[in-house]
């Protein structure tokens, strides 16, 4: 489900507050003969951790993944993540990977709860209740993240803590993914599921990159601490490594290649 590397032509820069979106480079393609379910590719090198919002804006409406497939796209890169860092005997993949769970779950939890969970609060019956659940889980899961984050593959606890944060990951998207997910969708016209698929996807591109278990995690409060947390997180990832492009293609991805 690994996204290929953004082109430099197609990357979106976060300039203070505010958005610069880059001109895309004309490429001799029909594009609409090519289906591109996927809304972003990602990366993780300088200016390569955000999303392109124009090439979200760019792609057809009914190309556009719907919420609950863009989360689960996510969920498969996670546990994607997981296994090459259980299974590598080799401490320096194993740290680029490290940086990679770390960087794609800390967006992810931040972006449901900003977008995702305040939806489903408002159209699902028994939402609140949900959604408070959903966020007692992701506060046990950041807890565990903000202590894996710090540890080193060579440390006695790297591998124990890892498999412990994804006992309980693991749990939370199970059910996250067979009953949360199933009712917000039932609640949701195809268009407003795509809509807020959109607004998920591009509220990444501001959130923090590694775990702060103190934040809030209810807007509007959340919104400001990631907004103040999220530069330096920025800053700091340029002096990570991460997955090399060749080496990071997830072979389970659902998504053709672009």
């Amino acid at each position: 489900m690994l996204r290929r590397a953004i082109r430099p032509a197609n990357l979106t820069r976060i300039v203070g507050a505010q958005v610069k979106a880059q001109p895309m480079v004309p490429r001799a393609v029909d594009m609409q003969s090519r289906v591109q379910p996927c809304v972003v590719a990602r990366g993780y090198a300088q200016d390569k951790y955000f999303f392109p919002d124009e090439r979200n804006e760019g792609l057809e409406h009914s190309q556009v993944f719907k919420v609950s497939q863009a989360i689960q796209e996510d969920h498969r890169q996670l546990e994607y993540y997981y296994n090459k860092i259980i299974n590598s005997k080799d401490q320096d993949e194993q740290k680029r990977y490290q940086n990679a769970f770390v960087w794609e779950l800390a967006r992810h939890s931040i972006a449901e709860e900003l977008v995702v969970y305040p939806v489903l609060e408002r159209d699902v019956s028994d939402g609140s209740g949900r959604a408070q659940k959903d966020r007692e889980q992701h506060q046990e899961v950041k807890e565990k993240l903000y202590t894996f984050q710090k540890l080193s593959p060579s440390d006695s606890d790297f591998t124990p803590t890892i498999k412990s944060l994804w006992q309980t990951l693991s749990q939370h998207i199970k059910e996250e993914e067979q009953e949360d997910l199933v009712k917000l969708e039932e609640a949701l016209s195809t268009s407003q599921s795509k809509e807020l698929s959109r607004a998920f996807e591009k509220t990444k591109s501001f959130t923090p990159t590694r775990s702060h278990p103190s934040s809030p995690d209810k807007p509007p409060f959340e919104t400001v601490a990631g907004l103040m947390t999220a530069p330096i997180d920025k800053l700091r990832d340029l002096f990570r490594k991460f997955p090399d492009d060749d080496k990071a293609q997830n072979p389970g991805s659902s998504r053709p290649p672009m």
